[in-house]
């Protein structure tokens, strides 16, 4: 199992208050053994002037799901993630509704770790592709 049993989706939850993911909508609703699913709403905090989400709200998302999962697998008393690249493929437009994010790790090291994340539409289509890489930082003491 890759996530601890103590990172709960209400614990989850709690850290978007007050900073970018909560101000997006952005929300935890499911983690699995080696995955973690969100949701970010398609609305006028999300879109873009011709009214398609943003591609920049994408990226937003997809770190904010990649860090959260970086940082839940981590000792936090003894670590804590940061991201230091990012890239985002976005191929298909949305206009309204929800979003959805599946992030999985594809590397875990000691001081570095590769996350891929997927978003998807309501309908499952891929809207966007996207590869977070977090930096792993020793807490000073």
């Amino acid at each position: 199992m890759l996530f601890p049993s103590y990172v709960t989706l209400d614990k989850l939850n709690t850290i978007n208050k007050g900073n970018l993911a909560g101000h997006l909508g952005i929300e935890y609703i499911d983690i699995g053994p080696d995955y973690l699913r969100g949701r970010m709403p398609v609305n006028e905090k999300t879109k873009q002037p011709l009214g398609l989400l943003h591609g920049g709200a994408s990226a937003a998302f997809a770190e904010t799901m990649g860090s959260v999962a970086a940082n839940a697998v981590v000792d936090q008393n003894k670590f804590y993630c940061v991201g230091i690249e990012i890239n985002a493929n976005h191929v298909r437009r949305v206009t309204d509704s929800y979003v959805y994010a599946v992030t999985k790790p594809a590397h875990i090291g000691r001081t570095t770790h590769v996350w891929e994340i997927r978003i998807t539409n309501e309908k499952k289509q891929l809207v966007c592709t996207s590869r977070l890489t977090v930096a792993v930082i020793e807490r000073k003491e």
